[in-house]
């Protein structure tokens, strides 16, 4: 069976941790920072957890869990 190909802008936004969940960057933290809370600010810091049906979607856009 031939391989499959990683989805490009999947491999750039989604990192797996180390127990194989799905992290990615929180957005809203690059620009209009002025107005924002810096606890808000602190929580985007973090990265997020895919939850749901999500994650069997990202799952077939990296096949080999990059």
């Amino acid at each position: 069976m031939p391989k499959l190909k990683s989805h490009s802008g999947a491999k750039k936004r989604f990192r797996f941790s180390s127990t194989g969940k799905i992290k990615y960057k929180k957005a809203g933290a690059r620009h209009l920072l002025a107005g924002m809370s810096s606890k808000r600010g602190r929580f985007l810091r973090k990265a997020g957890q895919l939850k749901g049906y999500d994650v069997k979607t990202i799952n077939k856009m990296l096949p080999y869990g990059n």
